[in-house]
């Protein structure tokens, strides 16, 4: 199934959904996984292994981080090649002061945000989706 690509669509259907938990980011510098570790997801880049996984994993495997995040998944099937969401939630939240970590999955966008800010970034999304329709 093709995923959406009309910017309005978009905007009007992301039915942003807040996922419990705290969520940190922490970097690998060697690349090696831990046995065990579970992960939200992971990107590399030159200097390691970036993984996202939840707060209480990290701390058991002794992973440093200095971001604790809430976990926002946008619920529309937006496709990648879609122009505009990424810019449009990113601009809506910076306005309110909210700092976003985007990462695209193949059906949705999952947004990270300051555990502290997640339900007035939840608010920001729910007005950004109302003043779409």
């Amino acid at each position: 199934m093709a995923g959406e690509t009309s910017l309005a669509t978009l905007l009007r259907s992301m039915s942003p959904q807040l996922n419990a938990g705290e969520y940190v980011f922490c970097t690998l510098h060697d690349g090696h996984l831990p046995a065990g570790l579970e992960l939200i997801g992971s990107f590399r880049e030159q200097e390691g292994l970036t993984v996202i996984l939840e707060r209480r994993h990290a701390e058991k495997a002794g992973l440093h981080f200095d971001y604790i995040a809430a976990w926002i998944t946008l619920n529309v099937h937006s496709a990648l090649q879609a122009v505009g969401l990424t810019a449009a939630f990113a601009t809506a939240l910076g306005q309110a002061g909210i700092s976003c970590n985007v990462i695209a999955g193949y059906y949705h966008d999952h947004l990270f945000v300051g555990q502290a800010d997640a339900e007035r970034a939840m608010g920001v999304l729910r007005d950004l989706a109302a003043s779409a329709e």
